[in-house]
């Protein structure tokens, strides 16, 4: 299966210069454990729910390009979803961004994969009981 079949198309991203108050905001009421993180249109960054308890008490103040992780792991749309699996395994992370020509077109995280993995045990289950 395809990431692209799986992946949050267009994700919710947060610039670089903004506060990590507004990023908490966003993320809160999204629901978000991560936000990309842009610049100029870029992808630069990744911030994490983690990133921001780092910096309790400084929210207002902590820009969010001083709290992101700029070593970044991505896949394109053409990664399968156990290639992204496995990145997200190895780097023991629970998202990753989707870029498919310098640009950000989605984001893909354990509980998307968790999804794919439930349909697939289903028909799978379906098949058997045939």
């Amino acid at each position: 299966m395809q990431i692209v079949n799986l992946m949050t198309p267009d994700p919710i991203v947060i610039d670089a210069d903004d506060t990590l108050a507004n990023a908490k905001a966003v993320m809160d009421e999204g629901r978000f454990r991560r936000l990309p993180v842009m610049e100029d249109g870029r992808l630069i960054g990744i911030l994490t729910e983690r990133d921001i308890r780092e910096h309790t008490g400084y929210l207002g103040a902590t820009r969010v390009n001083a709290a992101m992780r700029t070593a970044l792991i991505t896949v394109t749309p053409h990664h399968t979803v156990e290639d992204a699996a496995q990145l997200m395994l190895k780097h023991k992370i629970g998202g990753l961004p989707i870029v498919a020509d310098g640009k950000l077109v989605g984001m893909v995280t354990t509980s998307d994969l968790l999804r794919a993995f439930l349909v697939v045990v289903k028909a799978t289950e379906h098949v058997m009981d045939g």
